[in-house]
């Protein structure tokens, strides 16, 4: 989409939506359509317009005419700046209105379908400090504020946070994140300072060198905690000396990893991860289940909620113990494990084969028997001689990656007619879209979100699809 450079005033524009990227939705007198900045329903700004889409402007607010009474005072430092929590100015009952609001949008405006039950939005009871992975990036040119650069005092340059949004190079150090319970806070502190005060190099995105390249820490709701370090390169006694200070200072560290990255990007799939201290996974609790989580495992970053969304999913689903169902995306195997118990067998496919090793890892762990997984490409794996070999499904469940489904797995769900589809989707535009192709076929009994991402934008979305007709 062509975009055009912009600079002029718009006054008194009337907030009254956030878009799907935390933006806030204007128009003016002429019908004109604004994405605005660090707005939300209700306030009324005037704007500097800065850039011109096809359909609409982007602008940033100059002047407060008027305050939304839902606008709330945003408890964390980095606000606006480090761009990982874009909703923390609006209070949470009205990010679960935009929410529900936005996912109904989708599936009436692009799904164009009827629901017959819409159920209200499963809230988080832990609006903060609820996810269980983050992940964090070294940097020796962190991004400097205004008051930093005009000041006159010597600046540490070296940093341990987040990325700058539009800004690859640049990493907004971070003192305190809401979104994950200490220790991660305390852990991720103490690295920055034991690092500075030894003078271990910080990674340089641009020159691509450095030591320090990343950090990730995750934790499960028992409190096990995982500690993995990306060095850029091997140095066997700095590597030491850091991995020591860890394991001295927090000894409730269970799992401490560690893996030397010399690519281009850090993406830890392809990467030998060396376990240093304890054990290479840590184990989370979920409905009586115990999954093992390693530095690769997929798992909801929200583990409360994650019970609240696998909990509706079995409620639509509703098996009496003789089903044979289908786990579409089955990921590490978390879906499929916790409906196990209620049908004949469930059979999940994956792409990602150390998903698959997991969740057979996860089943054999949980002495469960009647849950089976295959590793392939869906659009290629799901197919005739795939039902052939485990029997036509009676309910699926699916629950795709943001871009939905392919076309080519949509066409086979309605070749093999099952009663039930359960579609759990974190992006109910592309859920929408799935659901309108097979709208001829298939009832929208009921729908339900579910915020698995408090301050974000983000939404999970659950339809039971329920067949019209035996064909």
């Amino acid at each position: 989409m062509s975009r055009k450079k912009v600079d002029r005033i718009e006054t008194e524009l009337h907030v009254v939506d956030i878009n799907a990227k935390g933006l806030g939705v204007a128009k003016n007198k002429e019908g004109a359509v604004y994405f605005i900045k660090d707005v939300i329903p209700g306030d009324v700004v005037d704007v500097q317009v800065y850039k011109k889409g096809r359909r609409y402007f982007e602008a940033n607010p100059i002047k407060w005419i008027k305050k939304s009474p839902q606008r709330t005072v945003p408890p964390c430092d980095h606000f606006g700046v480090c761009g990982g929590c874009k909703l923390q100015h609006l209070s949470y009952e009205g990010q679960l209105s935009f929410k529900e609001k936005g996912v109904l949008h989708n599936l009436s405006n692009i799904g164009k379908i009827d629901i017959e039950t819409v159920l209200p939005i499963a809230a988080s009871k832990n609006p903060y400090y609820y996810r269980n992975k983050m992940e964090f990036s070294f940097s020796n040119k962190r991004w400097l504020t205004s008051e930093e650069i005009a000041g006159e005092n010597k600046i540490e340059r070296n940093g341990l946070g987040f990325h700058k949004p539009g800004m690859w190079d640049k990493i907004v150090d971070i003192h305190h994140c809401h979104l994950q319970a200490d220790p991660s806070n305390k852990i991720r502190n103490a690295i920055k300072l034991f690092a500075i005060q030894e003078q271990l190099d910080f990674f340089d995105t641009r020159e691509q060198k450095g030591f320090l390249r990343t950090l990730m820490i995750r934790n499960t709701l028992g409190g096990e905690l995982m500690v993995l370090i990306q060095f850029f390169k091997e140095d066997q006694e700095k590597r030491r000396l850091l991995l020591d200070f860890l394991k001295n200072e927090f000894p409730e560290i269970k799992s401490l990893l560690y893996c030397i990255n010399k690519k281009g990007n850090d993406s830890l799939y392809d990467q030998n991860i060396i376990c240093y201290y304890g054990q290479n996974f840590i184990t989370e609790h979920l409905n009586g289940l115990q999954f093992k989580i390693s530095a690769k495992s997929f798992y909801q970053t929200n583990p409360k909620q994650a019970e609240v969304l696998y909990t509706i999913g079995k409620e639509f689903a509703d098996l009496k113990g003789n089903e044979i169902v289908y786990d579409l995306y089955s990921g590490t195997g978390t879906i499929a494990l916790f409906l196990a118990e209620k049908c004949a067998k469930v059979i999940g496919i994956e792409s990602v084969p150390d998903a698959i090793e997991a969740a057979n890892e996860n089943a054999r762990f949980n002495q469960i028997e009647n849950a089976f997984f295959e590793v392939g490409d869906m659009k290629n794996c799901f197919n005739d001689s795939f039902i052939e070999r485990h029997g036509k499904a009676d309910v699926v469940i699916t629950d795709p990656p943001r871009n939905g489904m392919h076309s080519d797995v949509v066409n086979q769900l309605l070749k093999l007619n099952p009663s039930k589809i359960v579609y759990i989707s974190c992006n109910s535009s592309t859920q929408a879209r799935d659901l309108e192709i097979m709208k001829e076929f298939y009832s929208v009994i009921k729908s339900q979100a579910v915020d698995m991402f408090p301050q974000t934008h983000h939404v999970e979305n659950v339809v039971l699809l329920q067949r019209k007709i035996n064909r």
